[in-house]
């Protein structure tokens, strides 16, 4: 194992969008593509008539080292996302990546929406959001992207649904929820769109549950959710909705809860067994995860005050029970505040906020068959408080915080190398 300067002939078999320049590749057992991938080398065209400048293209040479170093050309920059911020949405469909709204630097709702074409290497501006709004739940279904509330300029929270039609390049609004509702997790089955918990304007967590048909146009409450949160992470798997983590004010939620698509009903299972503020959580191969966070203090903590963990704590519905924390699978960085997600055979923990002075770049990465954790290549921007969105064969890391409000779009790419 070790970094490695990517070889001749290696590139041209990863699919995708890559530019020449600073390319670094993590190859266990020399076995797997690994590096990152910059928006800020995409061009940009506005309304789809923009001027679009130079790409860089992949020249193979015979001396890797020329491509290592961008053959000794500094690559052309384009601008990332327009606009710097964080808690934009973003979702893919059919190889573009939407990016929906977010705070800018004054803290107020965007109405801002950009598309990434990852073949054609560019972003186009879209129409914006009829209504400004930030941390909405974003969702495509068939050849519509959904924004589903979230927080208005005014830091509100918003009941309006809004509809982007792909084809038409043009917003509807939809039927609104019932409530207003931020911090809302949501999925996707079947056309049918799911969205559980929340907050409304009194800032109490919701319970509530609905499910919006768009053909229909019409949203449908299900029973409640056992136990009401905010922020909480959702997961399809079978015919269940598991509902992991959230918050209720400033207290971190330990429920884990499944909601049954079939019976309509809900199961308790085991709750998380540490209670972590700002922990991420992921499913990969049927295991749940919940990663690293904030230590509340309690009393049977060491430690008086918050402090970072790298917790990692594992469910297995088979057994129905978290498995017995070891150190032998905690994370190598403390952090809270953490893209987490999976991709090529790990489970990824990206950035964040750690023990250091600014947001962490580092980047790791749980592998599945090996049972550990390893050293990933380190994000180009080191930033908290960012979106991800997975696509095939990268994740997206989109905004965030660095020393203020971060336009960067980074992607990691893990793939089989030929």
């Amino acid at each position: 194992m070790g970094w490695a300067l990517e070889p001749r002939g290696v590139m041209a078999g990863c699919e995708g969008w890559m530019t020449a320049g600073i390319l670094q590749v993590w190859e266990p057992e020399r076995m797997r593509v690994v590096h990152w991938e910059h928006s800020s080398t995409l061009s940009h065209q506005t309304g789809g008539s923009g001027s679009q400048g130079p790409e860089q293209q992949l020249v193979p040479s015979a001396d890797p080292t020329a491509l290592f170093a961008g053959a000794g050309r500094q690559p052309s920059q384009f601008p990332p996302l327009p606009w710097a911020g964080w808690v934009a949405r973003a979702v893919h469909h059919d190889g573009q990546l939407f990016v929906l709204g977010g705070c800018g630097g004054s803290g107020r709702a965007l109405g801002a929406a950009e598309v990434l074409d990852l073949q054609a290497q560019c972003w186009t501006a879209l129409p914006p959001l009829p209504t400004p709004r930030a941390g909405a739940a974003t969702l495509a279904v068939g050849k519509q992207i959904l924004a589903v509330g979230g927080v208005d300029a005014s830091q509100s929270p918003l009941a309006s649904v809004e509809i982007y039609h792909v084809d038409e390049g043009r917003w509807e609004k939809k039927a609104a929820l019932a409530q207003p509702s931020m911090g809302i997790a949501a999925v996707q089955r079947d056309g049918a769109v799911y969205v559980l918990g929340g907050m409304g304007a009194d800032t109490s967590p919701q319970a509530l549950v609905r499910v919006y048909e768009p053909a229909k146009d019409h949203w449908q409450p299900l029973p409640s959710m056992p136990t009401p949160c905010y922020g909480a992470s959702a997961f399809l798997q079978g015919n269940k909705i598991f509902v992991l983590g959230g918050r209720q004010g400033k207290l971190p939620v330990t429920a884990f809860e499944a909601f049954d698509l079939e019976t309509k009903s809900w199961t308790r299972y085991p709750s998380v067994p540490s209670r972590r503020a700002f922990a991420s959580c992921a499913m990969a191969d049927s295991i749940f995860f919940s990663l690293g966070g904030l230590q509340q203090p309690g009393p049977h903590n060491f430690y008086s005050r918050p402090h970072f963990v790298n917790t990692v704590e594992m469910f297995d519905p088979v057994q129905g029970a978290w498995c017995k924390p070891s150190r032998a699978i905690r994370m190598r960085e403390k952090r809270a505040d953490f893209v987490a997600g999976c991709l090529g055979g790990y489970v990824v923990a990206m950035g964040g906020l750690g023990n250091q002075s600014c947001p962490l770049d580092s980047v790791e990465g749980f592998s599945l068959t090996r049972r550990r954790w390893e050293l990933l290549p380190p994000m180009p921007t080191g930033r908290c408080s960012c979106s991800s969105c997975p696509a095939p064969d990268l994740l997206f890391v989109i905004g965030g915080v660095d020393q203020g409000p971060s336009g960067a779009v980074e992607a990691l790419c893990l793939r089989d190398a030929p």
